[in-house]
């Protein structure tokens, strides 16, 4: 205990009670024993609290100093919100969670008002607690923005601390603010005059406006002007529902209710299926032209990828309905995966050949349980190769595999007959607004999100693999595969810690479903902002009301999801009826002329002989082009995935490599003329033996010899 007496107050503690333990009186002696226990509980919480924390950066809240916090505050652009609270508190660790609940909830409101945390039970803030006056835990304080002096901020006294109150508070401590202090970033609050909103009806604009009519105790249209005050191609202003000459006009009845004026002049009534917060939001956020703001970096941006009707676009762009998933995504991620991510390996061995083989097994087994080429006529080639595939890795003997192995069969360099993937990358669900967005990443958690639902829906898909009696087989399979083949070495960090934290509680195949996509939103909600995001397909949590609206429900303000109505959704929307087989290639090669037509695609994944691709004024390439390898091996495997391979060109190298293993085009005639010969030769020494054993029996009168 020598770093507990360290400290003046724990040393005159400890003295006190161990003076009363060897008191000759039994009635103190027992209350000093009891007291010394006490004090060691607590001391030992202290210590524990010094190096625990309530809070992280992945909670959406900012970790205020000592040394940082009177310089976040002072002159702030943004109003905040702060929580001094201690770690070692038992009413603080239960608050925790909405707190943090409370910092997702609103963390589209960060340009207008701040969610700070500061723990008093750290030494080094044990002076600015008290330079605040901070006496209890945990004590909130609101700070406004623009403030020039130091201030000890204005305290939030009230009982209720549920999230929807805290909310709430928040709005209206913003509109207390004064013209000269407002948040600069911060839109107005008020309600508008009808006035101001009729003069807007039937005008042509540059971007949406929104109209929130509600009663004048409502704080959905404030709260939903704040969600996209990051947005733009979009204004909110709100309405109140005592405007009776407004209300006529727009003939409304019912509240809260939105109006939608568009861009064209046109407007009507937003037709949402629950009059909710999170509903508004969602659906504005979803028009098409709103997107969130771009950070103002300086950077030059990447020209976007348009529709179809721009003129000279080498990838034009597809439609396609949110609603559906598309063959093509998958089989452009297999494609990527097989072709491109994998040839950065040369030799599997050891556990990557392993994960490749479970990989595989799984993807085999959910792809031919269901039977995708009956839903999708013409589409049978794919699962020959995947079974073609599984059949080679486990009839294979070995330790390891060279990566060109599986290339040439992936390239079907033995010629079998219906069996191909495509070698063109096809994004068409997945297909990003702009270069490098989406595309691949997208099609990897299609694809897992797939193998979740057909093994839910089938039990019986992983049967005689070893892992029909997993219901976490799928997902090992992502860990495994993420872990050790995924290019973004930082999101393999990520996905393991989430599956370290919680992936041992799945218990069942829907439980599996429901985890993949409760992390998929996990990871929606910390990407949405960052540069990664799609500006025309922001990140937020899906399924969106639009695709799902049973599936979200509304508690004490709070959103909430009806994880059974998750679950239905999920098992119809990656179920194997709603696949489209839309903008997919065609199922076999083009002859060997159309080798000349593919050399682009050599271009674009580093080919050896290759000019460099000059940028076209008004083109532009597809994201998955600038994926180049590292080094010239790393080339020389990628190569194949840029070619007419798949039975797709001739092949004019003397001696291109079977499989792997050193056999040659002319090795593989010898074979056959040698199997020939042989047969012949068994099929004469046949007869020759048979005609000698007759003349022998005749002979030698033996005939039941």
């Amino acid at each position: 205990m020598s770093c507990c007496c360290s400290c003046p107050y724990h040393r005159y503690l400890f003295y006190d009670m161990a003076t009363l333990c060897v008191d000759s009186r039994p009635s103190l002696r027992k209350t000093g024993f009891l007291f010394l226990k006490a004090s060691i509980i607590l001391v030992l919480l202290f210590h524990l609290a010094q190096t625990t924390r309530l809070y992280s950066e992945e909670d959406l809240v900012v970790i205020l100093t000592s040394s940082t916090i009177k310089q976040s505050l002072l002159n702030s652009s943004t109003a905040w919100l702060v929580q001094f609270y201690s770690s070692w508190c038992g009413h603080c660790i239960q608050y925790s969670p909405t707190w943090k609940a409370l910092a997702r909830d609103v963390q589209d409101w960060e340009q207008a008002i701040r969610i700070g945390v500061l723990d008093c039970a750290q030494e080094n803030n044990f002076d600015i607690c008290k330079d605040f006056g901070v006496h209890f835990y945990p004590t909130f304080r609101y700070f406004k923005a623009h403030n020039p002096a130091f201030d000890v901020g204005q305290t939030n006294r009230g009982a209720d601390r549920e999230l929807q109150t805290v909310r709430q508070l928040m709005v209206n401590f913003l509109q207390n603010h004064t013209k000269q202090d407002w948040p600069a970033s911060c839109p107005a609050l008020e309600p508008s005059s009808s006035e101001n909103i009729l003069s807007l009806i039937g005008q042509k604009s540059d971007q949406y406006t929104a109209i929130i009519v509600e009663n004048e105790d409502s704080y959905i249209g404030r709260e939903v002007i704040l969600d996209l005050m990051t947005y733009q191609g979009l204004t909110v202003k709100r309405a109140l529902s005592s405007d009776k000459r407004l209300i006529e006009k727009l003939g409304i009845n019912s509240f809260p209710s939105a109006y939608l004026l568009h861009p064209n002049g046109t407007h009507d009534i937003l037709d949402v299926q629950k009059r909710l917060r999170f509903f508004f939001s969602s659906f504005l956020k979803l028009l098409p032209g709103v997107h969130r703001k771009q950070n103002g970096s300086g950077a030059a941006q990447e020209p976007l990828i348009k529709g179809p009707q721009d003129p000279g676009i080498s990838e034009a762009w597809k439609d396609f309905e949110k609603s559906k998933v598309y063959m093509a995504d998958l089989e452009s991620g297999l494609h990527y995966l097989l072709r491109v991510e994998l040839a950065t390996h040369q030799t599997l061995v050891g556990e990557e050949l392993k994960t490749f083989k479970v990989f595989v097994t799984v993807v085999a087994k959910s792809v031919l349980f269901n039977s995708l080429s009956q839903l999708f006529p013409g589409r049978h080639s794919v699962v020959k190769l995947l079974e073609t595939l599984l059949e080679w890795l486990i009839s294979l003997p070995l330790e390891k595999i060279p990566y060109d192995a599986i290339l040439d069969l992936v390239n079907n360099k033995m010629r079998i007959s219906g069996m191909f993937l495509s070698n063109q990358l096809q994004w068409v669900g997945c297909q990003g607004s702009r270069v490098g967005l989406r595309g691949y990443p997208c099609s990897l958690w299609t694809l897992f999100h797939v193998l979740t639902v057909q093994a839910a829906r089938q039990p019986d898909a992983l049967a005689n693999t070893g892992l029909e009696e997993n219901p976490k087989a799928v997902l090992q399979t992502m860990r495994m595969y993420i872990v050790s083949f995924f290019g973004c070495q930082e999101c393999g960090k990520h996905f393991e810690e989430m599956a370290a934290e919680s992936l041992s509680q799945v218990k069942s195949l829907d439980q599996a479903v429901l985890w993949l996509w409760r992390k998929h939103n996990q990871v929606n909600g910390r990407l949405a902002g960052t540069m990664s995001e799609d500006p025309h397909f922001p990140k937020t949590q899906w399924p969106s009301p639009d695709l799902c609206p049973t599936c979200h429900e509304e508690q004490d303000g709070i959103h909430v999801w009806n994880e059974d109505k998750v679950l239905a959704f999920l098992k119809q929307h990656y179920g194997a009826a709603n696949i489209s087989p839309k903008h997919l290639h065609s199922s076999y090669p083009k002859p060997p002329a159309a080798d000349r037509a593919l050399k682009p695609n050599q271009e674009m994944l580093g080919h050896p002989e290759s000019k460099p691709i000059e940028p076209i004024p008004g083109k532009t390439v597809a994201p998955e082009s600038s994926v180049l390898p590292a080094n010239h091996a790393k080339q020389s495997r990628v190569e194949g995935a840029g070619q007419a391979g798949i039975g797709a060109h001739n092949d004019i190298r003397p001696g291109v490599s079977f499989l792997g293993l050193g056999f040659s085009n002319l090795d593989m005639s010898l074979c056959v003329v040698l199997y020939a010969f042989s047969c012949v030769f068994l099929m004469f020494m046949f007869f020759f033996f048979r005609v000698r054993s007759k003349r022998w029996k005749v002979r030698y009168n033996r005939p039941y010899v």
